[in-house]
């Protein structure tokens, strides 16, 4: 479990730089984050001026950040032979010394003094995400490597700034993690989620919810 003497902390916070056209049916896309240096508030759907500009999908109180590890964007841009700079994954925050794709469901965290966020569920890659990367079959590439990152719903609210330390608050110990429910979901997981929410031990995201009866049904 990290910690703040594991040395996990926000190497960047990113907000919406601009909204910009987008062939997708909104026919415009947040996606384009910049980091920003000064502190900002965090509510119910996230970073203060920051946009969701397709809640449906990319947004709301389960999807109100969006968290990428450094770590898989280093391996990224050795992959790719590329900078992978803070935001152009369309993230929200660029944590450095977590494993976010290895954070279980439901699992806390604490950044800086006051804000408490709750990993609700993996980031699906989308055609507006293949149109910013312009590498080819992109969706199919980020999909197949696992690392994909963790919405994230706010918990306790607060304020985030890069350098903030980042602490494991809370792992409701099913062993369900971003990485190994998005790339080998099936029912021995889906059942050890249900237990542990009729435990008590988290809420599912409705999104969860869904992927969990796909999975159940897939199986039946």
């Amino acid at each position: 479990m990290a910690s703040r003497d594991d040395g996990a902390r926000i190497l960047a916070v990113c907000r919406v730089a601009q909204l910009r056209p987008d062939d997708g049916n909104v026919g415009v896309t947040a996606i384009d984050k910049q980091p920003v240096e000064s502190r900002l508030k965090v509510r119910g759907f996230g970073l203060y001026g920051d946009v969701q500009a397709d809640r449906k999908h990319h947004g709301g109180a389960t999807k109100a950040l969006y968290a990428y590890a450094d770590e898989a964007a280093a391996w990224w841009a050795a992959e790719l032979g590329r900078p992978i700079p803070p935001g152009l994954f369309g993230e929200n925050l660029r944590i450095a010394g977590l494993d976010v794709d290895g954070a279980e469901i439901g699992e806390r965290w604490r950044i800086g003094e006051k804000l408490v966020v709750e990993v609700t569920c993996p980031r699906t890659p989308c055609a507006t995400f293949q149109r910013r990367m312009r590498e080819p079959q992109w969706v199919r590439r980020f999909t197949e490597a696992g690392r994909v990152g963790a919405y994230l719903s706010i918990v306790h609210t607060g304020t985030v700034g890069a350098g903030d330390a980042v602490e494991v608050v809370r792992r409701p110990g099913h062993g369900v993690t971003i990485a190994s429910w998005f790339t080998a979901a099936d029912a021995e997981q889906a059942d050890a989620l249900v237990a542990a929410e009729e435990a008590g031990q988290l809420e599912l995201a409705p999104e969860m919810r869904e992927s969990i009866a796909r999975v159940r049904g897939r199986a039946a």
